[in-house]
């Protein structure tokens, strides 16, 4: 069993930058691939980045690619994500999520297994 914990939203201006923490507890990280996903209201909850156990293999978002960097300290059993050059539609519910290694780096939700509560990310326009 994985607990997971985010914490680093809040409220930011569009243009701003933030950083998302998840914290896990009770096993170690490494053998997980880590993913965050967010949830804007009345919207579906999407993919936003994922990171192989190792970190050597990332995947992003469209949305994302060029403005958000997923990263792990497995050390400290933590992932990030440094959220830079923020919209007002990156407005929404950040949650990390874990998935058995053995599963590259999976963009859907269904294949992650451990989830966080979320952190809420607002940017205003």
């Amino acid at each position: 069993q994985v607990q997971l914990v985010e914490s680093g939203g809040g409220l930011v201006q569009a243009g701003g930058s933030l950083r998302a923490s998840c914290a896990a507890s009770g096993r170690t990280l490494s053998a997980y691939t880590m993913g965050w996903f967010r949830q804007a209201p009345d919207k579906e909850r999407e993919f936003v980045a994922t990171i192989s156990w190792s970190g050597r293999s990332t995947n992003y978002a469209d949305s994302v690619k060029g403005r958000f960097t997923i990263s792990r300290d497995n050390a400290k059993n933590t992932v990030y994500l440094q959220m830079n050059s923020l919209k007002h539609e990156d407005t929404g519910v950040y949650y990390c999520a874990a998935a058995p290694s053995d599963r590259g780096t999976p963009v859907v939700r269904s294949l992650y297994i451990y989830w966080g509560q979320g952190t809420q990310v607002t940017v205003s326009s």
